[in-house]
């Protein structure tokens, strides 16, 4: 089913798709130095900066990959979600707040920025750098992928690449336009729109189903589902719940899209208070994926909807079946919006990583960086459509596999770095490479071995914590085992900016 027969659905995405076009097209006036491109100039006040907090960490992930999760998992796929009431103070509190110090000290754009500076050693700085590169890519595929399903669904588009390729083309413009800028005025419409979108379309989820009793005793009914579906597990075997959890909760300390947020707030007094902006807007967008991902597998269960084939589409299925327009229309607003808004942040990072981070840390010097930054934009969303073609699975597997990327290639480095002075250049480098390549390496054994059948080492053990584990591991032996280099150290703004006790 498609909207083309519903002139208020198909409105309400075309107004929404030339709306951040003409931000990006406003916002391009307005960015004209390297620092406005990639952190908006460092003006943002509190609640913008906790929308676009909000905004980069929840994304098509959430309203379009968790319904088709849930659809495929039951209630095990929410163990994604249920760190969302300690991750945000974990954020500001932990992380937050070292790196907004750092920012008052030295010019500082990125997370291989505060690396960089923490460290002073290029090649830790090229290494972090790189797995920013490739996680983005990881990352931003999922968003070309949702985007795709997205528009299929509106504009009953038949190629589905054809659809990503579209989606793609209004994403690499927008953020080509106007970067960092036209991203945080996006990040407030989509923030907002989210926390209101999550609690009507639960409200209609509830409605459709005649409450939530008869929808959970719908599901727990039918053969396809049955009561092991609606169990704290679901399907999801337990070792792979709980690292999930792990992952998550952990690995959220070493998301550079969301990360790099912190640079941008205008008082740092404010950050005590982001806790409670970000946590709130997560709350009430992780409604749409509790109240989609029961009511579908309900609908399908009674014999109201067809069993869906591909579980990404559950979100569109419903949306468009069973929802008014004026609701159809917002929602899908609101996944457009959370798609834009993260993928800029992830492009933002990335060409940040290509034509900033990279080249600095092997000690050369691009010139008119802003250029630059526009045209890597097109590069990594173009690569981004390639990850989303090839990798072939759920959405939301993919976007784990990018998380969990960051987490393990970055969290350790950033939650006991910033914190611990004895960590040394090596330590850091060690952790930054075995979380990048052990998340690689497992995450393509584990698809090959899929490919070939068997059950797949994701099933055994999580790759994603797997990696993450090693690379605290990794962290702390090292630093066990070597000395801090003096001619390392972090200079003494630094230093005092991090709160750094003495060697």
């Amino acid at each position: 089913m498609t909207a083309v027969d519903r002139p208020w659905v198909v409105g309400a995405a075309i107004l929404y798709l030339v709306t951040v076009l003409a931000i990006g097209v406003a916002a391009r006036r307005k960015t004209r130095t390297p620092g406005d491109f990639w952190i908006a100039g460092r003006r943002l006040g509190l609640l913008v900066t906790g929308l676009a907090t909000l905004s980069s960490a929840f994304s098509g992930f959430v309203f379009v990959g968790g319904p088709g999760l849930a659809y495929r998992l039951g209630i095990g796929s929410l163990w994604i979600v249920l760190p969302i009431g300690f991750t945000s103070g974990l954020l500001c509190w932990v992380v937050g707040a070292r790196l907004r110090a750092l920012a008052g000290v030295r010019e500082v754009f990125t997370v291989p920025d505060a690396i960089a500076e923490r460290w002073r050693t290029p090649s830790v700085t090229a290494l972090a750098a790189l797995a920013v590169l490739c996680g983005s890519i990881a990352y931003l595929g999922l968003q070309v992928q949702a985007v795709g399903i997205v528009l299929q669904a509106i504009f009953g588009l038949s190629s589905p690449l054809g659809a990503m390729l579209l989606g793609a083309g209004v994403l690499a413009a927008y953020c080509m336009l106007g970067g960092m800028v036209a991203g945080v005025h996006t990040d407030v419409l989509q923030g907002l729109l989210m926390a209101l979108v999550g609690v009507v379309v639960f409200a209609q989820a509830l409605a459709v189903n005649g409450g939530l009793a008869p929808m959970v005793s719908a599901v727990s009914r039918a053969p396809e589902f049955g009561p092991t579906f609606l169990e704290p597990l679901g399907r999801v075997p337990a070792a792979t719940a709980f690292a999930t959890f792990f992952v998550f909760g952990i690995g959220v300390l070493g998301q550079p899209h969301v990360l790099h947020k912190f640079y941008m707030l205008r008082d740092p007094a404010q950050m005590r208070y982001l806790p409670l902006v970000v946590a709130g807007g997560q709350a009430l967008s992780v409604l749409l994926w509790c109240g989609v991902g029961l009511a579908v597998p309900a609908l399908v269960a009674r014999g109201v909807l067809e069993p869906i084939a591909r579980p990404d589409d559950a979100a569109p299925a419903f949306l468009l079946g069973f929802a008014p327009d004026l609701v159809a229309g917002l929602a899908f607003a609101c996944i457009l919006a959370a798609i834009t808004s993260n993928a800029d942040s992830l492009v933002n990072v990335a060409s940040a990583a290509l034509v900033r981070d990279l080249p600095r840390a092997l000690g050369a010097r691009v010139e008119n960086e802003l250029a630059r930054g526009r045209a890597a934009s097109l590069a990594v969303t173009a690569l981004a459509v390639g990850v989303a073609h090839l990798y072939g699975d759920l959405i939301a597997i993919l976007g784990t596999f990018a998380f969990g990327l960051f987490g393990a290639a970055l969290a350790p480095v950033m939650a006991l770095g910033l914190h611990w002075r004895r960590v040394t250049a090596r330590a850091a480098g060690a952790s930054i490479f075995v979380g990048l390549a052990a998340t690689l390496g497992l995450e393509l054994a584990s698809r090959a071995a899929l490919a070939e059948g068997l059950p797949g080492l994701s099933w055994s053990f999580h790759p994603a914590a797997t990696a993450l584990a090693a690379s605290f591991a990794t962290l702390v032996v090292v630093t066990a085992l070597t000395r801090t280099d003096p001619s390392r150290e972090p200079h003494a703004a630094v230093a005092r900016a991090l709160d750094l006790d003495p060697a």
